[in-house]
């Protein structure tokens, strides 16, 4: 059963949106970690590159497949998660706690199109 985490925003292509005042933490759920396997590469934008809700940003490889990460909000990057190039497999350890950007949202409305926990645990049949 696949860790969920209360309080996130939750998007239909498994990525969640952390929220701390004008800055979302974006990564892949705990989901979308099982499914995909072990994490060998996290392709991720650069700092001041601009993100776009449902656009893609980046991907995530692992052993048995590629697979774009969607973006579930629009802003500007801040950060990206530099641990993740040299250890992309701690995204397989906690995917919650190995975020892979944080971004400056430009519309917090977006986040109303997303999934609250209990949503995304329909979704995912659990």
């Amino acid at each position: 059963m696949s860790k969920i985490i209360d309080g996130l925003y939750y998007s239909e292509s498994h990525e969640y949106v952390k929220v701390e005042g004008d800055f979302g933490f974006i990564g892949i759920t705990d989901y979308a970690q099982h499914e995909l396997g072990n994490v060998v590469y996290v392709d991720m934008p650069e700092v001041d590159d601009e993100v776009t809700a449902g656009e893609d940003f980046g991907a995530v490889e692992s052993v048995k497949a590629a697979s774009d990460l969607m973006s579930p909000v629009s802003g500007t990057v801040v950060e990206v998660n530099d641990a993740l190039e040299d250890e992309p497999g701690l995204i397989n350890k906690d995917a919650f706690e190995n975020w892979i950007i944080k971004v400056e949202l430009s519309d917090k409305s977006e986040l109303d199109n997303l999934m609250d926990a209990a949503a995304y645990k329909a979704m995912i049949g659990e």
